[in-house]
């Protein structure tokens, strides 16, 4: 599938670096955070960028714009006012800062270290006058294979500017790995079988899976923000009818559906046109998150369509009806949806999805906690504060018209930043926004 010059979706193989702060532990709900960001607009000795001024009005705007599509407006709906981006500096950002620097070769581990440098120079200090950095640069002579590059989880973004102006698409994506969030992918599990599943393709229910903004963040990666707190997640302990309002919708009420999967977590959404999200995307969705580990979720897909954040498929093509899984003995079933809320049937411990009626009132699941990853990430650790030259983070690989390029991935250990890290390497997911017209 070929799409727009304005923007492109495909898979590709991708590498990530994860603290071990990233890993699955005790689940907490996050505090409430407001993240000092700084984005520094950086040239190189023998490239600069062509329209300057256009790309210093446009930044501002990219990252704390009052629309909807900036990186603040996104990142303060998508988790109801929990997590705020605002500008570490008065004017919004800092630069050009030109580095004694060729941008050949893309690399990105001196760009940032000579970026860092620079910044004390002036007197700032990372983790106290500003907690997230974005370096934006002219990408024209960089030849990276990327158009955006992240820490996950950490404080550092890549962003490597065709034209003038980047996108909430790029931007938002690179933030959420920052927060810990992977490349959401999707499993086939044709005719709702949890036992016969395969990997194939992006999810298209998250900016982390191909979904560009207007899909926000799938529920798994809410639960692990610490987003969904207060009942709105619920860790579901017995068979049952659960009603969930819309994941991205106004009020209080259910959101998500957790329930354990053997060792991995099953979560199940809602999904409805609410506020600036899933215009595209309706009805009940459902997720496994693996090992707990609720910012690596995949979404399971029970039908053989293709449905996309590109293509004129109904916005229900892939939501799920029926749900089974005989090893660990769960089922779940979609008894209505639609109009804002949804009831689902759940039946664990092998119990019939007939025999399941609706739970007393008095009866109360229990409230699923999210992992306390994006606490950490917030906090400018010095773990993650900086990336040595030879490491690779998150990354969004540019090479036109891709498509997936292999199901497979492996794990090996790493030492990065002075400590003991994860090299994931694997089938990742390209956002590639092709800004090469001038503004």
């Amino acid at each position: 599938m070929k799409l727009s010059a304005l923007g492109r979706i495909a898979l590709a193989t991708g590498i990530a670096v994860l603290a071990t702060a990233a890993l699955p532990g005790t689940p907490a709900a996050a505090a409430p955070v407001k993240r000092k960001m700084l984005p520094v607009l950086v040239e190189f000795s023998d490239a600069s960028f062509q329209f300057p001024d256009k790309v210093k009005a446009s930044t501002p705007d990219t990252y704390f714009g009052a629309k909807s599509d900036s990186a603040a407006s996104f990142l303060s709906e998508v988790s109801r006012g929990q997590y705020t981006v605002v500008p570490a500096a008065k004017e919004q950002f800092l630069g050009p800062i030109k580095l004694d620097l060729s941008a050949a070769g893309c690399p990105q581990g001196k760009i940032n270290q000579m970026t860092r440098e620079e910044l004390t120079k002036r007197g700032l200090v990372a983790g106290k006058d500003y907690e997230s950095l974005s370096i934006v640069f002219p990408a024209q002579k960089t030849n990276c294979p990327w158009a955006g590059l992240a820490t996950m989880p950490g404080p550092t973004t890549w962003i490597n500017l065709y034209g003038t102006a980047s996108g909430i698409d790029v931007v938002g994506h690179e933030l959420g790995h920052n927060l810990g969030f992977g490349h959401q992918g999707r499993f086939l599990c044709t005719g709702g079988n949890l036992g016969s599943c395969k990997s194939d393709g992006s999810s298209y229910k998250s900016i982390m899976g191909a979904g560009y903004r207007a899909s926000g963040f799938s529920a798994p990666e809410l639960i692990h923000a610490g987003w969904l707190s207060g009942g709105a997640s619920l860790k579901v302990t017995k068979s049952g009818v659960y009603t969930l309002r819309s994941l991205h919708g106004k009020g209080s009420g259910t959101r998500a559906l957790d329930i354990a999967l053997g060792g991995d977590r099953l979560v199940i959404e809602y999904r409805h046109a609410a506020g600036n999200f899933d215009a595209k995307i309706e009805g009940v969705h459902a997720y496994r998150v693996p090992k707990g580990s609720y910012g690596a979720s995949s979404l399971i897909d029970t039908t053989v369509e293709n449905k996309t954040a590109a293509n004129n498929a109904p916005s229900d093509t892939d939501a799920i009806t029926k749900l089974t899984d005989k090893a660990s003995k769960v089922s779940v079933a979609v008894v209505s949806s639609g109009g804002g809320q949804a009831k689902v049937k759940v039946a664990l411990n092998g119990d019939s999805l007939s025999a399941v009626a609706a739970p007393s009132k008095s009866a109360t699941p229990t409230p699923s906690a999210a992992t306390p990853t994006p606490s950490a990430s917030a906090s400018a650790s010095t773990d993650t504060e900086a990336v040595t030259d030879g490491s690779e983070p998150a990354s969004e690989v540019d090479s036109g018209d891709l498509a997936a390029v292999g199901e497979r991935s492996t794990a090996l250990p790493l030492a990065a930043g002075g400590g003991a890290a994860l090299l994931a390497a694997g089938v990742g997911f390209l956002l590639l926004k092709r800004r090469r017209r001038r503004a």
